[in-house]
């Protein structure tokens, strides 16, 4: 199980052209959040992730998460700002390859999930993309990107809002060596698992969001990216994953991926 709800997780306000397909009910108290060293976790924070997750998930155990968060090196931790009590999460790790005989960089994101009350606050994505473009303005050398693998339609739809050119995706084919990148990705992450002909991750132990929670309906399926998704990954309600990624750049960012960059000192 990997990145979920990240999507969800937008600015507390009424539906914009920019927001539109990434709604969710509405939480009295507002989240704070941190980035932090996976290393620095407490055993109650650990706990409090892990419950979070079972919730969401189905087939979800403690080994599994535990073997997940001891390969990542970043968290973000999303707190209720009254009560303290870890409302959300998103693990994130470096990985490094090639591309076409240079050296390129990924940022993988592994468990992600907000708890539905809080859906609708800017938290997560904001720390998420000033982090990550702040580690990849250090890196002139080289292309960055973001890989993702997505299982509900709510994690997909975030790349078209935050980002301008991304794979795969209904307006464009994807580049034979942007494909190839993904593969080699996918491969590497999911060797027994990882299916090259479709795209997408086939996890021999699935685990799904539970019914209910990110279900897509035939509303939804007027847009034409959550359409898409079903098409090429019609397993998601299994726990199938597709295979996504996005370059990591200030020119690939949309207006409203510029604003959840704000002012941090990121290059934009």
């Amino acid at each position: 199980m990997t990145i979920s709800t990240l999507a969800s997780a937008m600015w507390k306000s009424p539906p914009s052209e920019e927001t539109a397909g990434l709604d969710g009910d509405r939480a009295t108290d507002l989240l704070t959040g941190t980035v932090q060293q996976v290393t620095s976790l407490s055993l109650r924070e650990r706990t409090q992730m892990f419950r979070l997750l079972a919730e969401n998930f189905t087939n979800t155990t403690l080994q599994r998460f535990e073997a997940d968060l001891a390969e990542k090196e970043w968290v973000i931790l999303l707190r209720g700002e009254l009560d303290g009590i870890i409302r959300g999460f998103s693990t994130l790790m470096q990985l490094d390859t090639q591309m076409e005989g240079r050296p390129v960089t990924a940022f993988f994101s592994g468990d992600t999930i907000i708890q539905r009350d809080y859906w609708g606050q800017t938290v997560l994505p904001r720390l998420w993309s000033r982090h990550v473009f702040s580690l990849a303005s250090a890196m002139s050398d080289r292309k960055v990107y973001w890989f993702l693998i997505c299982s509900g339609y709510k994690t997909y739809r975030f790349l078209p809002v935050f980002f301008s050119e991304f794979y795969p995706c209904y307006k464009r084919g994807t580049p034979a060596g942007i494909r190839q990148l993904m593969d080699t990705l996918g491969a590497s992450r999911y060797p027994l698992e990882y299916d090259a002909a479709a795209g997408v991750i086939r996890f021999i132990e699935s685990s799904a969001l539970k019914q209910g929670i990110a279900d897509i309906t035939g509303q939804r399926l007027r847009d034409p990216h959550i359409a898409f998704f079903q098409q090429v990954n019609p397993g998601h309600v299994r726990g199938d994953e597709l295979v996504c990624i996005t370059e990591i750049s200030p020119a690939n960012v949309t207006p409203a991926g510029k604003r959840m960059l704000g002012d941090g000192g990121c290059g934009l």
